[in-house]
């Protein structure tokens, strides 16, 4: 398939892979990256939805997507293509190799079944003209253990809590991770060899911290919740400073997260305690004697673009009943621009084509963003994104589309 700038798209090959790999570590800077990395990423790259661009026999774009399937409110898991790997080299910039390889993913995925389509933006500018809306955040923290108490919940001394060879308790941890996956919308169920990720641990990545460590956490023999953390030891005018980074943390119940997050502040010699990508509405927020101690800080995370309407807004529940006409632009996948009529409340929806009035009129890059609850339909009209043309329809249709729990996207890819 050829490009309008006489350039080739191609479906990778397994024996491009080492070039192709470079050619996106350039991409991202050139830092170094680790043999266990790229080794990692040739074990989970799906080769037949893998893409690179040439020009004559020059590499100059790649990209590819996973087979995910992602919780969305309600608890159903829907197939997913987590878009991935996406580079352009500076040589070829604007000349339309990024939409080249937008268009076939997206192709792909629609002939796949996938309703959705998800990926983390290196910069969130791009990906809008695409379809995708900011569906997700995550919260960034540096907490001041040596000065932040915890009040803890009820029961939290009767969970025993040990240290572990994070690969020796993998699938103790991995069974408390796909427990988890149906409570919160954008979380995805795991693929085989993905639970590898977590333990990935290449020296070059550790900035001067120990090797990864893992608790986990037992209530009668089972384990109800894990953390994976490294140790950086410190000292300071005042003695010792050391930091403890968390990589991953789950536990099943609020007394196994609590005794989880007092070990973590509890370890020797340590001071600080930093957390990267966590859920924007984690309950140690509540434990903490003093939020502000903990510089809280949000960012933009997971972007989610519906690849079929109809079937994408079928799929999930709504908080309260909705019966509302949206009236979609959607011109990079044009078989969803039109309306579309969504019934539905906590039991189940549906949506169809009509020939209807229409109650909102919106993007499908604003239906991306409310899709998974984390963003309100009534924001997106304040900075003008979504019109209403039924009065009252986007307070309805803003409250049914909310979800009790804040979606999160838990890991990278």
């Amino acid at each position: 398939m050829g490009t309008d700038h006489g350039t080739e798209l191609k479906t990778l090959r397994p024996e491009e892979f080492d070039g192709w790999w470079d050619h996106l570590v350039r991409a991202f800077g050139g830092g170094p990256a680790s043999a266990e990395e790229r080794e990692l990423d040739r074990s989970l790259t799906e080769f037949g939805r893998s893409l690179a661009v040439w020009d004559a026999d020059t590499l100059v774009g790649t990209s590819g997507a996973f087979s995910f399937r992602m919780t969305v409110p309600g608890g159903a898991v829907l197939p997913t293509a987590g878009v991935t790997m996406v580079s352009v080299a500076a040589t070829h910039r604007r000349r339309g190799v990024l939409t080249s390889m937008m268009r076939r993913l997206l192709d792909e995925a629609r002939a796949k079944g996938e309703p959705l389509a998800a990926l983390f933006a290196s910069e969130p500018a791009i990906y809008g003209r695409f379809g995708y809306g900011t569906a997700t955040f995550q919260l960034t923290a540096e907490i001041d253990t040596g000065r932040v108490t915890l009040a803890l919940p009820p029961g939290t001394d009767e969970v025993r809590v040990r240290y572990a060879p994070p690969a020796d308790v993998l699938k103790e941890c991995e069974a408390v991770y796909a427990a988890l996956v149906p409570r919160r919308p954008g979380m995805l169920a795991r693929r085989p060899g993905w639970e590898q990720a977590g333990l990935l641990d290449p020296e070059s990545g550790r900035e001067g911290a120990s090797a990864l460590q893992c608790v986990v956490a037992e209530r009668d023999g089972e384990v109800t919740g894990y953390a994976r953390f490294r140790t950086k030891m410190g000292w300071g005018p005042g003695g010792h400073d050391g930091t403890v980074t968390l990589e991953d943390l789950a536990g099943l119940d609020p007394a196994t997260e609590a005794a989880l997050w007092r070990f973590l502040f509890g370890i020797d010699l340590m001071t600080k305690l930093t957390l990267r990508g966590r859920p924007v509405d984690e309950p140690w927020q509540h434990l903490v004697s003093d939020i502000r101690r903990c510089g809280p800080r949000l960012r933009d995370a997971g972007y989610l673009r519906l690849v079929d309407v109809g079937a994408a807004l079928s799929a999930r529940t709504y908080q309260t009943p909705v019966d509302t006409v949206f009236e979609v632009e959607d011109a990079f996948c044009p078989w969803n621009a039109g309306r579309w009529r969504l019934t539905g409340d906590a039991r189940g929806a549906s949506c169809e084509r009509t020939s209807g009035a229409a109650d909102l009129a919106l993007s499908v890059r604003e239906l991306g963003a409310a899709y998974l609850g984390g963003v309100t339909l009534l924001s997106l009209a304040a900075a003008g994104r979504v019109r209403e043309l039924r009065p009252g329809a986007l307070t309805e249709a803003s409250v049914a589309f909310g979800s009790p729990v804040a979606p999160w996207l838990p890991h990278g890819f």
